[in-house]
C-alpha cells in the first residue's frame, strides 16, 4: 500500500478562488478527482501533482508532502512557546 500524500490543495484553491471544476478542467481530470485528492482519499500521480503546482505557480512541495503540513498560522505566526 502506498504512503498517504498530504496536500494543501483545498487551502490554495480557496485562497485563489478557484473552484474544483475550474481546477479539474485546467488539469484535465474530473472534478471529483480534485475532491478525492483534497480529502486524502487518492494520491495524485507525479504528473498531476506537477501540473497542479504549475497551475498555481508554486513549487510542488508547497502543495504536496509525505509529512503532514503544520497549520499555516503556525508557519506564519509561529507557535507560542516555541523559539523560531
Amino acid at each position: 500500500m502506498s504512503e498517504q500524500v498530504h496536500n494543501r490543495l483545498a487551502v490554495v484553491r480557496a485562497e485563489r478562488k478557484v473552484t474544483r471544476q475550474a481546477l479539474a478542467d485546467a488539469l484535465g481530470v474530473h472534478y471529483q478527482t480534485i475532491g478525492y485528492i483534497e480529502r486524502g482519499q487518492y494520491n495524485p500521480s507525479l504528473d498531476l501533482a506537477l501540473k497542479a503546482a504549475r497551475h498555481f505557480g508554486l513549487p510542488v512541495e508547497a502543495l504536496f508532502s509525505l509529512e503532514p503540513f503544520q497549520p499555516l498560522t503556525d508557519e506564519v505566526y509561529g507557535v507560542p512557546g516555541r523559539k523560531q
